[in-house]
């Protein structure tokens, strides 16, 4: 095991420079409401659609002008919105929803401001379709048949292992259009490298009949696709505020811009291109500010620190023996508010950045040992130590001692070649690890004081088994689940994992079934909760905090989703941008306030949630005033 520590830190780069928030609206003419050159600089105004009928949950967001910092809020039920203060300067402000035309505006904030919007609606169908997130464009697919919902299966489960379906549903193709494109996709894995030798077997074994499918919802006539909607924010969801953080493009990656010229902002420009995108996981530390994991090769950050105050970006980089930084997939805070994360140099070690002194250090598995590879997350136990996964298991590192202790899956590998990573994992407050193997929807729990490894399975979906013709079954029976990104129609696919350690519960996101795992640590016993669309929405991972919510983000619906575990019920708050591919939350709980980090992984950015109460809205409205 190797420990280096104080290792040196790229230069300081800026990525912004003043708070502030994104913007672009139109229609309705602003003016400057005269104050105090004391009082704090405050937007709000109103939103009616095309009769003059006031609209609530509409979407409105500003932006500062020269600033890396978008600030979104909802308006309320009687369409009126209100801004938290920000800083007088002249910014870009825009409203949107659903069906609706952006409406884009540039108005001067000194002390008070208002902005007025009368939104139009959109008439041209594949505009529509463009606008539309995930759940919604996978909600439009056919299913009137049983062979029809066998297809619309095989899109949720094996299309979207790597990508949102907007992403690639916002586009029309003829059957040998859709033939192409899944020739091209069944060699490419969820890593996003083209491996001719390697297709999945999945696609292959069904493009025939996939590739009609899509044509039929998706081709020159379009005619069997559906335009759905859901509700616009209202309660809680409409108090919600977003901040989005700018992260910069690859430097080191060969583009046509060095800025995205669809950053998800805007809806009616459909969801974007990943290319460039550096987050993955993010986490905020003690003070607020916002890391994040660099996924993509570069030579310039593995990990990135954003001043949430001023949206200014500090590169960190681990070098690789590539030449390149070292690349970083998962990144969590510990208790001690100190920045943990993977890195791939290219053997897979741990590392840590404190944040208070800014040094780095590394510590490689010794050798023998399974190295830190794969789709890796981490997690910290009540014992002080440090869980990361394996391709057969998880380590667990001790900071005092820099020891590493390897805990092995009970089944690592199944039958044709089947890899059982690990995907998610925690640790509780006895130092014991709990990871989960998405192909083999399977979750592990290791005993820190035995060494002893012990797997619950979950249960097949029924109805999706039941749909299969006699060919799927002899297919599936012989091919069985191969990896993480060649799942079964029936599967569950257990993703990222949160756990309450006072209450020893641990939350798991299936991202196949749409639901909740919830696991008693004390027994083991395993309850499935759905989630309010079960076909449509699809969980990353699920993070309870103190008060007993789970914050799970739906990463293929541009949400976050709260489940109040306490009353059994659901919050959605909607997401100001297009394509996000949320990854995992990561909290900071202060002052009796919950701030909710994450990273967008298609559109490169950070993002901080928070509620505000109706104390905090009233307070807003009469400050408006």
């Amino acid at each position: 095991m190797t420990s280096i520590a104080n290792m040196p830190i790229v230069a300081n780069r800026t990525a912004g420079i003043a708070l502030s928030l994104l913007t672009s609206v139109a229609f309705s003419v602003a003016h400057v409401v005269a104050a105090s050159a004391t009082d704090p600089a405050i937007l709000t105004g109103a939103v009616t659609a095309p009769g003059g009928e006031t609209m609530g949950g509409v979407t409105v967001s500003a932006k500062a002008v020269g600033s890396t910092i978008t600030t979104s809020v909802f308006t309320d039920e009687t369409g009126a919105y209100y801004f938290p203060a920000l800083p007088p300067g002249q910014y870009r402000v825009w409203a949107q929803a659903l069906g609706f035309e952006t409406a884009k505006h540039e108005t001067e904030l000194k002390t008070g401001g208002r902005q007025d919007f009368a939104l139009r609606k959109i008439e041209d169908t594949e505009k529509l379709i463009r606008q539309l997130p995930g759940d919604l464009i996978l909600a439009g697919l056919p299913d009137e048949t049983a062979d029809d919902m066998r297809m619309k299966r095989i899109v949720h489960n094996n299309c979207t292992s790597c990508h949102t379906p907007s992403y690639i549903l916002q586009h029309r193709f003829d059957e040998a259009g859709w033939h192409a494109i899944i020739e091209a996709m069944k060699n490419i894995n969820v890593y996003g490298v083209y491996r001719p030798n390697q297709h999945n077997p999945v696609l292959d074994f069904h493009q025939d009949e996939l590739a009609k499918y899509l044509a039929k919802a998706r081709g020159p006539n379009g005619g069997a696709f559906k335009i759905t909607s859901r509700p616009r924010p209202s309660g809680e969801a409409a108090r919600a505020v977003f901040k989005e953080y700018d992260v910069p493009l690859n430097p080191d990656q060969e583009l046509p811009s060095a800025t995205p010229p669809n950053n998800g902002s805007d809806w009616t420009k459909a969801t974007t291109s990943r290319a460039g995108s550096l987050p993955h996981d993010s986490a905020p530390d003690l003070d607020g500010n916002l890391w994040f994991a660099a996924v993509s090769p570069n030579k310039t950050m593995s990990v990135g620190r954003i001043d949430a105050n001023t949206g200014a970006l500090k590169p960190f980089k681990i070098d690789a023996a590539t030449g390149n930084a070292a690349i970083v997939h998962g990144l969590i805070r510990d208790a001690a508010g100190v920045i943990w994360f993977n890195a791939w140099m290219p053997k897979g070690g741990l590392a840590k950045v404190d944040p208070k002194t800014e040094k780095v250090s590394i510590y490689m598995p010794p050798e023998g040992m399974s190295h830190i590879d794969g789709p890796v997350t981490l997690d910290y136990d009540s014992k002080g130590g440090i869980w990361a996964g394996t391709n057969d298991g998880a380590l667990r590192f001790d900071p005092v001692t820099e020891k590493f202790t390897e805990f092995k899956s009970v089944n690592p590998k199944g039958p044709n070649g089947a890899v059982g990573q690990t995907y998610g994992i925690v640790g509780d407050r006895d130092g014991n690890g709990y990871w989960s193997q998405m192909a083999f929807d399977t979750i592990v729990k290791a005993d820190l004081k035995t060494g002893a490894t012990t797997e619950m399975k979950l249960p097949p979906l029924k109805d999706e088994m039941a749909r299969a013709t006699a060919a799927d079954l002899k297919f599936y029976d012989t091919y069985g689940p191969r990896d993480i990104g060649t799942p079964l129609p029936w599967s569950q696919g257990p993703r990222r994992m949160g756990i309450d350690r006072e209450h020893g519960i641990i939350w798991v996101a299936n991202s196949w079934s749409g639901t909740l795992g919830r696991v008693d640590t004390r027994t083991l016993q395993t309850t499935l909760i759905p989630l309010p669309n079960t076909f449509t929405d699809q969980p990353y991972a699920a993070i309870p905090d103190k008060n007993q919510n789970v914050w799970t983000p739906l990463w293929t619906t541009d949400q976050i989703a709260k489940y109040d575990s306490k009353a059994g019920t659901w919050t959605m708050f909607d997401l100001p941008t297009r394509g996000t591919e949320v990854r995992i939350p990561a909290l900071l709980e202060r002052g009796g306030e919950t701030e909710v980090v994450f990273a967008y992984a298609r559109s490169s950015k950070i993002a901080v949630l928070k509620v505000r109460s109706e104390a905090d809205m009233a307070a807003a409205k009469a400050q408006a005033r």
